[in-house]
């Protein structure tokens, strides 16, 4: 299914909490000399306008990012990400997680990015080739088969999907396997709503049987209008660094604020 664009929701609650710790763990990661991999398999556009009529419509960002950024001091990864982001882009810019990616790596850094929306993936290519990414339109899940082990084999990659194909909750775990088997070392992160009917909740409860030392990190917060299904946003994280929990953990309090 091709009709999701995340500029209707660039911004939101759910945003914060990937990115924010996306942000920081990628920083951790480049403290060390060694060179490492970022691989994403559902990339969008990189980059978005805040002031766009989609971003305006929903309110998401207004009741997102526009809230939580008090929450992050200067010397934060994510503050310092979205302070670059709006120098080089404008003041409305946000970054989506592959330029959150793109501004945390280095140049002996490898970035490769899976979009398949023929739009985004327009937009990906124009935003994220000059950062050096590697941008390809395809299949998020099948590249992540193809491309793992990466070299550098040190490395992160990102699933995000957008959840619209029912058939993700079951297909996902399966490909994380997959993945794992391949790439033991790897940081595999997997974001999924937390949704009202809670179709979640298999999924989750087979990936704590497969990843038994996985860090889980789910926040909740208002839905940003009546009826909307979102309750929250988790994060899954295999093979989690250390102090990437702590992290977690002060995020959790922040989100604690919003009632």
């Amino acid at each position: 299914m091709l009709s999701y664009q995340h500029g209707y929701h660039a911004g939101n609650l759910a945003d914060v909490q990937k990115h924010a710790m996306l942000a920081w763990l990628l920083a951790d990661l480049a403290r060390k000399d060694k060179p490492l991999s970022y691989l994403e398999t559902h990339a969008g556009r990189g980059l978005y306008d805040l002031g766009a009529p989609e971003a305006r419509k929903t309110g998401e960002a207004a009741a997102g990012i526009a809230r939580a950024e008090s929450w992050f001091p200067a010397s934060d990864p994510y503050a310092r990400v979205l302070a670059e982001t709006r120098h080089r882009h404008g003041s409305r810019a946000y970054p989506g997680s592959p330029l959150v990616a793109a501004l945390s790596l280095r140049p002996q850094d490898r970035l490769t990015l899976a979009e398949l929306h023929p739009r985004e993936w327009d937009e990906l290519d124009y935003n994220l080739v000059p950062y050096g990414a590697e941008v390809e339109r395809c299949d998020g899940l099948a590249m992540a088969l193809e491309r793992t082990p990466p070299t550098p084999r040190r490395g992160v990659l990102l699933v995000d999907p957008s959840w619209e194909v029912k058939d993700d909750y079951a297909s996902v775990p399966d490909i994380l396997e997959q993945v794992h088997a391949r790439w033991n070392t790897g940081i595999l992160l997997l974001w999924y709503p937390l949704l009202a009917d809670v179709r979640h909740a298999p999924m989750l409860d087979r990936l704590a049987r497969a990843f038994p030392g996985a860090l889980r990190h789910e926040v909740r917060f208002p839905p940003v209008r009546a009826g909307h299904g979102m309750v929250g946003s988790g994060l899954f994280a295999v093979n989690p660094p250390r102090g990437l929990e702590e992290r977690a953990a002060w995020l959790s309090d922040r989100f604690a604020t919003l009632g």
